[in-house]
């Protein structure tokens, strides 16, 4: 198979806003949130023989998480948005050409750079949109050119990640950082699993908001057949994996909000635990001093935590912080520091031990980075942006065919679950969690295996494309 013949070109987009209203509050770091934007886009491609198809891509606009900021909410909102536009404009005039990974890594490197930095230039100093940002808006087209090039070919997109597709192996567009590695010759497909996992542990979030027992209940929580405790979780959902936001700035609230949340892990048979200290802390003794704390005050809790996610800043350029003392008590996972894998490398660098991937980030630099990292030795995880909808699938796929440390996070059902219903309908297995366990076996056909035209899902009308 000649890969050049199976080179593709954006033909088409077209761009959806889908706003969102959650059941419970979801808190970000500082910022609580009560609704978000799914932007979805759809984006048709051309073959080299001229055929078309069309692929679906769907990312939230999680403001808080993508733009932490003094700023007010509605403005990182309305900024996202248009950037987004900008980008299927920008996206449609490409003539670029390829594979989706292809197309994705020129437009990371080269366009997306460019058009970030035109856009910020229209916005006043100190309210810049950050790259995090812009990966997120660019994630859904990305999604969806790799969708469509399913379709075009007939075939799942997963299958094409190997020489008979791609015109470039990986040594063109990632570099190693061991003399022992090399990606000469190699392609995604050989960092993936040969059969993917179609039935996935999955984690929990137990955010800083969730009541974890009845004196923490307020009156104000939805009467929606839906549960609210963390017990009514576990128990309604079969849960044997729980993710514990913490606040990352007040140890006593943190290791006894932990504490807690140990022992109803213990009482209720829960397994696994892990801790996501928000992104706040600057020094490691903040979190070692907690673990050691609790290794002697509660060891079967300690033993429960599988992983620590993402204690340290956002900005690994600015914050290059050591921190081989916390990975030498428990992995630690990179998550919003890891935007690609040049931040992996450095994060790898100053003693980070895994990497928590996202498909928001892009489906082409999940790949890219996943390949990086599991050449280096690093664990993966793939992690939640409480995704709903179409968002779901390829989060799914990515924790199924990359050989997680275990399962993957969702946690949409917790927040909007109802958000979902006409896509639960074809795939119940993914939108609702089940002894514990995230079911994709109804995902099947080209592309991410969405079934689209199963999925009974009324649109509203595009703010750009047809």
């Amino acid at each position: 198979m000649n890969p050049s013949s199976k080179a593709a070109r954006i033909r088409e987009i077209s761009l959806y806003f889908i706003p969102i209203e959650m059941r419970i509050p979801l808190k970000f770091g500082n910022q609580v949130l009560d609704s978000v934007t799914c932007a979805r886009a759809k984006v048709v491609l051309e073959g080299a023989d001229g055929s078309v198809a069309e692929g679906w891509g769907e990312t939230p606009l999680a403001v808080a998480w993508v733009w932490p900021s003094e700023l007010g909410y509605e403005d990182r909102h309305e900024a996202l948005k248009s950037f987004t536009l900008q980008l299927a404009q920008g996206l449609e005039a490409t003539s670029a050409s390829g594979h989706p990974i292809e197309i994705g890594h020129e437009f990371i490197e080269n366009d997306l750079p460019s058009l970030q930095t035109r856009f910020n230039a229209t916005r006043e100093p100190g309210a810049e949109m950050p790259h995090l940002a812009a990966l997120v808006c660019f994630s859904l087209f990305d999604i969806a050119i790799h969708d469509a090039y399913g379709h075009l070919h007939g075939v799942p997109v997963y299958e094409t990640y190997n020489a008979n597709y791609l015109s470039r192996d990986l040594s063109s567009m990632i570099e190693p950082a061991a003399a022992h590695v090399s990606f000469d010759g190699l392609y995604p497909s050989d960092f993936l699993l040969e059969k993917p996992e179609l039935k996935l542990p999955v984690w929990h979030l137990v955010g800083g908001l969730d009541a974890i027992s009845e004196e923490e209940l307020t009156g104000s929580e939805p009467d929606d057949g839906y549960p609210v405790l963390l017990r009514e979780w576990i128990r309604h959902d079969g849960l044997d994996c729980l993710k514990i936001k913490l606040r990352g700035n007040d140890a006593e609230w943190d290791f006894d909000r932990l504490s807690k949340i140990g022992m109803i892990a213990q009482e209720e048979g829960v397994t696994w635990l892990t801790t996501d200290f928000n992104c706040t802390v600057e020094d490691p003794a903040y979190v070692n001093e907690i673990l050691d704390r609790l290794k002697l005050s509660d060891p079967v809790t300690y033993q429960k935590i599988l992983y620590v996610e993402q204690p340290f800043p956002y900005d690994l350029e600015k914050n290059r912080i050591d921190v081989r003392s916390v990975s030498a008590r428990k992995p630690l996972f990179m998550d919003e520091s890891a935007h690609d894998w040049k931040f992996v490398r450095m994060g790898r660098e100053l003693g980070w031990s895994g990497v928590a991937l996202k498909t928001c980030k892009t489906q082409t630099g999940a790949l890219l980075s996943l390949c990086w990292a599991k050449a280096h030795g690093m664990t993966l995880m793939v992690q939640d942006l409480t995704n709903p909808m179409l968002a779901q699938i390829p989060h799914f796929l990515l924790a199924a065919h990359a050989g997680t440390i275990m399962g993957v996070e969702s946690n949409g059902m917790q927040f909007y679950p109802e958000a979902s219903a006409p896509e639960r309908e074809t795939h119940p297995g993914l939108y609702r969690r089940k002894e514990g366990i995230l079911d994709g076996s109804t995902l099947s056909g080209p592309g991410f295996g969405y079934r689209i035209d199963d999925i009974p899902r009324e649109l509203p009308a595009p703010v750009y494309g047809s």
